[in-house]
């Protein structure tokens, strides 16, 4: 945006309260399946208060999902670009949860007096591969986003990709008909799992129309706007992306015995 100051980590100084990621910086990764700190979470969908997170909303309901969503850099732009919707990041590392906390609270309050943007907008702390059923009920899901996750390289810890069969029943249970699942890294033989692993899940069909992603504003975000995203394009390296479309229950009884 024009006019206003960051820092070399692409932070806005003009913001008063704006965090500095210099100081939440964390490690790149963690391992989800042996992390040990203890987390918080409703025994089930509807026990969870989601008042604290959108203080401003009535009867607060979550549509898109930025899983593992880093700083917070495509949270912030869907909170613009679909100003009707709630987004809410999840991410494991405490420091970064953090940060993007008090990201998200300057810049409600730069814009309180004006547009009163960023009321629809929030991030939780907690381990995605574990509690997602906890959280949110069947179908309840629009868009969910898996932007740079980690890549897993070594064979043996694949079990801890984000992206596989297992959680992608669970994504297809949360996801609503017709719901789309996005994914991006900067890896080949990670996007290649991916691919892989969603072309042969019976819920999930890919979307390969040019025209249709192109039009998608969500691609474009998750592309440019993303810290990760950010940090390949300066070094000149690629983006592999794979969008899915959650299809109808319908659709799915027909071609298996899953329903």
């Amino acid at each position: 945006m024009a006019g206003i100051k960051r820092t070399a980590d692409g932070d806005d100084m003009d913001i008063v309260g704006m965090p500095q990621k210099k100081f939440y910086r964390s490690r790149a990764h963690c391992n989800p399946l042996s992390h040990n700190d203890s987390f918080v979470y409703p025994l089930r969908p509807n026990a969870m208060d989601w008042s604290t997170h959108y203080p401003n909303i009535e009867n607060p309901k979550v549509e898109f999902l930025d899983v593992g969503c880093g700083f917070g850099g495509l949270t912030i732009a869907l909170a613009t670009l679909f100003p009707e919707n709630l987004t809410l990041a999840m991410e494991i590392r405490p420091k970064v949860t953090e940060y993007v906390r008090l990201r998200i609270e300057a810049l409600r309050k730069d814009s309180l007096e004006t547009t009163k943007a960023y009321q629809n907008v929030s991030v939780l702390r907690t381990n995605a591969m574990r509690y997602l059923p906890h959280y949110f009920e069947k179908g309840q899901i629009k868009k969910m986003f898996f932007c740079f996750p980690d890549p897993q390289f070594k064979q043996r810890n694949h079990r801890r990709r984000i992206v596989n069969t297992h959680l992608l029943t669970e994504y297809a249970y949360l996801i609503a008909e017709g719901g789309i699942l996005y994914t991006i890294t900067d890896v080949e033989d990670l996007h290649n799992w991916h691919v892989a692993k969603c072309d042969a899940h019976p819920c999930f069909e890919r979307i390969t129309d040019a025209a249709e992603l192109e039009a998608d504003p969500c691609v474009k975000a998750m592309t440019e706007e993303t810290e990760e995203g950010k940090k390949v394009a300066r070094s000149g390296g690629k983006k592999y992306i794979a969008v899915y479309r959650r299809l109808k229950n319908a659709t799915i009884a027909a071609n298996t015995s899953l329903f």
